[in-house]
This record gives C-alpha cells, sequence and structure tokens, in this order.
C-alpha cells in the first residue's frame, strides 16, 4: 500500500463515512469539483461589484462564467463521483445556494441599479416577486424531477436579463415578461435540463446534436455580447432559435414523457 491511500484510508477512517478504501487522488478530485461549484459565489460577488459600478457587459460576461460552470459542474461531479467520496457534503445544497447568487440575486440587483429596465413606482415589487417566488422555486423538493427536468420556470434571471438588456426591450414589455414566468414557477411544466438529457431521447445522435446546439448557443450569445450594442442577425437568430427549441422541446416532453426504464 503506498503512501498516499494510506493517508486517504487514515482520513477515511477519522471521518467515517466512507464504507470503501477511497485514494487520495479521488480525495483531491471530488474535493476540487466541490470548489469549483464554490468559486461561483466568488463570481456573483464580483458580478455584483460591477453592477454597483454600472459596468453591464462586464458582469454579464461574470453571469456567462457561472453558467458555464453550473453547466460542467453537475457532469464532472458524477465522473468522480463526489457523493461516493464525500457523503457528508451536500453538493446538491452548495449547487442551490450558489444557484441562487447568480441566478436570482445577481439579474434582480441589476434589474434595481439599471433604472431604464422597470417603473421606479413598481420596481420593488417585482424584484421582491422574483426573489420570492424564486426562493419557493429553489426548496421544493421535486425542483429537479426524477427524470431529470426542472419543475416549474428554472429562475433563469440572468438569461432573462440578459435578452432584455440586450434588445432594450421596453419597460412594458419587462413587466410582462417577468411577471409570466414568476406565475410560471408555479406550473408544473417539465423543463429541458441541458446536461442533462436521459428522459429527453433515447437517442444518441439526438443527445450529440442537443449538447452541440447547447454549444452554438452559448458561441452566439456569447458574440452578442462581444459584439453588443451592434447585433448581428445571425447570432440573433441562433441564440434566440436555441431557446425555442428549448421551449418546445421541454412542453413536447411534458405531455409526451418518454417511456425508459433504468
Amino acid at each position: 500500500m503506498n503512501k498516499r491511500h494510506t493517508v486517504a484510508l487514515i482520513l477515511a477512517t477519522m471521518n467515517n463515512t466512507v464504507k470503501h478504501p477511497v485514494s487520495l487522488n479521488q480525495y483531491i478530485a471530488a474535493w476540487s469539483v466541490h470548489a469549483l461549484t464554490a468559486s461561483t459565489s466568488i463570481v456573483g460577488l464580483l458580478t455584483l461589484y460591477h453592477i454597483t459600478q454600472h459596468q453591464y457587459v462586464i458582469a454579464f460576461w461574470l453571469m456567462a462564467i457561472a453558467i458555464v460552470i453550473d453547466g460542467i459542474d453537475g457532469t464532472l461531479a458524477r465522473l468522480v463521483r463526489v457523493k461516493e467520496v464525500l457523503p457528508k457534503i451536500d453538493g446538491a445544497l452548495l449547487d442551490n445556494i450558489v444557484d441562487y447568487l447568480n441566478y436570482v440575486i445577481t439579474p434582480c440587483f441589476f434589474l434595481i441599479t439599471n433604472s431604464a429596465m422597470l417603473p421606479d413606482s413598481i420596481q420593488w415589487w417585482i424584484v421582491s416577486a422574483i426573489a420570492m417566488c424564486s426562493a419557493y422555486q429553489f426548496t421544493q423538493q421535486d425542483a429537479k424531477t426524477p427524470d431529470h427536468f426542472f419543475k416549474g420556470f428554472p429562475c433563469y434571471w440572468n438569461i432573462v436579463v440578459f435578452y432584455m438588456y440586450l434588445f432594450q426591450t421596453s419597460q412594458a414589455t419587462n413587466i410582462f415578461i417577468l411577471a409570466l414566468l414568476c406565475a410560471l414557477i408555479f406550473v408544473p411544466i417539465k423543463y429541458v435540463y441541458p446536461s442533462r438529457l436521459d428522459y429527453l431521447t433515447n437517442s444518441k445522435p439526438l443527445k450529440l446534436v442537443m449538447h452541440l446546439c447547447s454549444i452554438a448557443y452559448g458561441i452566439s450569445s456569447a458574440l452578442l455580447l462581444y459584439q453588443f450594442p451592434e447585433q448581428n442577425l445571425l447570432y440573433v437568430s441562433l441564440s434566440l432559435g436555441y431557446v425555442l427549441l428549448y421551449l418546445l422541446l421541454s412542453l413536447y416532453r411534458t405531455y409526451i414523457p418518454i417511456n425508459t426504464k433504468h
């Protein structure tokens, strides 16, 4: 038995949490994934700071970084089996904490500081509704369904605010969209979980196509932000086309669920 394995066994014995021997490399990998997830709390703080400085484009780049990390950390966690290696660390809770910061608090703060987006008279009412409804969503045990979908609008407020800022939508339009999405949190539509396509389709090629579409969406949206305030019709079409595809697939699988047994 080498020294690394011995150290890992000692750690496991001290914690009394691991049923089977775990190597030091596995511990390092598991902790690294949790650290990656937790790092988005720093990203959120930086986002808030740049919003206070009215550096909105930088703030959106930071929101994008948080989205990318959120999109890959779950896959990495499953790859290194963090639940088995670090059973006392609640990765789902950690994910919810940082997601609430980055997907709810930072866009809410953006709406507050950017006076052009909402009327002063009802600004706080709308932002408070978003925060409260999202808090409800994040505490639901079945917010993420057993077949790997989000139940109810999954609080993508950072993406919503991004499009509002990008297209400079009117205050009336913003009020309507935000109010509608708050209501949709309570409607049991199953929204696609982009990194978990187990029950979206049985076809591996189609899953690959969906992942490629997600990558194309990310690239096109990044290019839109890079070129802001100028807009490119191709990038707009790719970005909004993915959103439309996402919504259509979500509605389709809500009413026609896949019959897959595991």
